[in-house]
């Protein structure tokens, strides 16, 4: 239980903080008389319109969800190349060579698989 005390005050010490900011604010914070005039979004002297958030295409979180895809390849390609030539030392290549050709080979089924469903066709 003693290893477990500092974990133990920091999250009091955290907790009281977060508290003591609040109590704070809401004791000293300036309050002020609310209007539809103050409460609206200034925007350049003209008034809002239309939503508040404006609608994105499903298309832009594919191409965002593609490019993590292809991104965490390359976070793992990286370790490998590293590591290869000694592998490569140490009799393994063949082994490591296609391990990383099925990984390869699994992302692009899985790419061709999107183009095929028009993922990165912007004009439909």
């Amino acid at each position: 239980m003693r290893e477990y005390f500092p974990i133990f005050l920091q999250v009091i010490v955290a907790i009281g903080f977060a508290a003591g900011a609040l109590i704070t604010s809401v004791l000293l914070g300036k309050s002020a008389k609310t209007n539809k005039a103050k409460d609206s979004a200034y925007e350049c002297g003209m008034p809002a319109e239309g939503a508040a958030q404006p609608r994105f295409s499903v298309k832009f979180y594919l191409v965002a969800m593609l490019f993590i895809l292809f991104d965490i390849e390359i976070v793992f390609m990286y370790p490998w190349a590293v590591v290869y030539r000694d592998f490569v030392a140490q009799g393994n290549a063949a082994t490591i060579f296609f391990s990383m050709l099925s990984f390869v080979g699994i992302l692009t089924v899985g790419y061709v698989y999107a183009i095929m469903k028009g993922a990165l066709d912007w004009k439909s």
